[in-house]
């Protein structure tokens, strides 16, 4: 795999979203209907509410992929059409 090939395949239909309960902005891909891919563009823990109150708590982030509400925002941004399924 080449450089483009190996950029493309981690970036490549990556859009902005804006997390509609806190306004934290992630880049999403949905890859299949089931499959989405998120990079996060802050530090999660500090303008993400959900992983703020884990912090918080004393728990770790580590294993915890997103929130429920980026994860609500990202699903209604589908069935509104914002987000094209690329395998469909």
């Amino acid at each position: 795999m080449t450089t483009t090939e190996r950029a493309e395949f981690l970036a490549g239909g990556l859009r902005p979203h804006e997390c509609a309960a806190c306004g934290t902005c992630v880049l999403v891909k949905k890859n299949s209907w089931k499959h989405t891919s998120i990079q996060w563009t802050t530090d999660a823990a500090s303008s993400c509410p959900v992983f703020a109150d884990q912090v918080a708590a004393g728990e770790s982030t580590a294993l915890l992929d997103t929130c429920e509400k980026l994860t609500v925002s990202i699903a209604e941004s589908v069935r509104e059409g914002e987000f094209g399924v690329l395998d469909a």
